[in-house]
């Protein structure tokens, strides 16, 4: 198997371009956040004024009402809504761009891209971007954009750095058509997870200040800009709902092959185990959101719990504890 060494730059460029691009956007979208809420208060302002007006005339007077024979101009649109849109158009460049480093190290290596952790990493980030402009492309919803963001690119920044790999061929373990079907499966479903954790943190910070009496603090300033917390606990249900089956599809997945390569289905590696650990946690966030008394914050606490152990499991597991996934590009 050769390499071809120009697709495999042109992936890295491709990688490094979409790391540059995600940064734009986040500053782009961290300024239209910092804006939603001076837009909120001024709109309260106007909905009290043309009350104030309606109520004066004896409720028939229409506030800024165009003249006669004149065209109403349209509302000039706002500073977070130009910043939002701007942002969002470089998040779809962004998420093309990692897409296509994907894409073209596959082409460069001649097999499917996702034979170290640096090829996962960029997967599942793929995957959480491409997941986040479907389920967060209503206008409410772009707040999020600034917390998801965050631990993409670090993610992005620890494959290019600490994880990333040479375009090579992978080691004989992996030179199964199981490879393209468990790992995309897991890697899919980690950064579905991700926007599931991010949500269930969100929605615990914003019940802890929605009551506006805990002060003006930097949290409590971050939460008032957040989407109410049912709309959160929603998304993070919703998302859990889609991340659940599938890595719970990958676990089984990856026993057969292991039944294939090794001569059993499961014998308590390490990797194995916390994957499984994981996938317990996440069934008991959605059996926990589902029991009265359960719900709000105590599944969340769970859901979060879930997000950490998947974490847990990408890096420690992979980086310091040795088993029989240790192949991955690190060892």
């Amino acid at each position: 198997m050769t390499i071809n060494e120009t697709l495999s730059q042109y992936s890295d460029l491709a990688f490094e371009s979409s790391f540059a691009v995600l940064v734009l956007a986040l500053v782009l979208l961290i300024v239209q956040y910092a804006s939603s809420r001076a837009v909120a208060v001024q709109d309260n302002e106007a909905k009290r004024e043309a009350a104030l007006v309606a109520a004066g005339g004896g409720g028939t007077a229409v506030p800024d009402a165009p003249a006669p024979g004149r065209v109403a101009e349209a509302p000039r649109r706002s500073l977070a809504d130009r910043f939002g849109n701007m942002g969002r158009a470089v998040l779809l460049v962004g998420t093309i761009l990692i897409l296509a480093s994907i894409v073209l190290r596959g082409f460069a290596t001649e097999r499917f891209p996702l034979g170290n952790m640096y090829e996962f990493v960029a997967m599942a980030c793929a995957a959480a971007l491409a997941l986040g402009l479907v389920l967060l492309r209503k206008p409410a919803y772009r707040s999020l954009w600034v917390f998801l963001l965050v631990p993409v690119l670090i993610l992005m920044f620890l494959a290019a750095t600490v994880l990333y790999a040479d375009a090579a061929p992978v080691v004989p373990a992996l030179r199964s058509f199981w490879l393209p079907i468990h790992v995309t499966i897991v890697s899919v479903g980690s950064g579905v997870f991700m926007i599931s954790g991010i949500a269930s943190l969100l929605y615990l910070l914003r019940m802890r200040y929605q009551s506006g009496t805990e002060g003006a603090g930097l949290f409590a300033r971050i939460a008032e800009r957040l989407p109410d917390a049912q709309t959160l606990d929603r998304l993070a249900y919703k998302t859990t709902i889609i991340g659940f089956p599938l890595f719970g599809a990958g676990v089984i997945l990856g026993a057969i092959w292991a039944e294939a390569a090794w001569g059993r289905f499961w014998g308590w590696d390490p990797k194995e185990t916390v994957s499984f650990i994981a996938w317990v946690i996440y069934a008991a966030y959605l059996h926990a959101r589902a029991t009265s008394g359960w719900r709000d914050t105590k599944a969340a606490w769970i859901n979060v719990a879930g997000f950490v152990a998947m974490l847990f499991n990408l890096f420690i597991i992979n980086m310091v504890v040795s088993g029989l996934h240790s192949y991955a590009g690190l060892n």
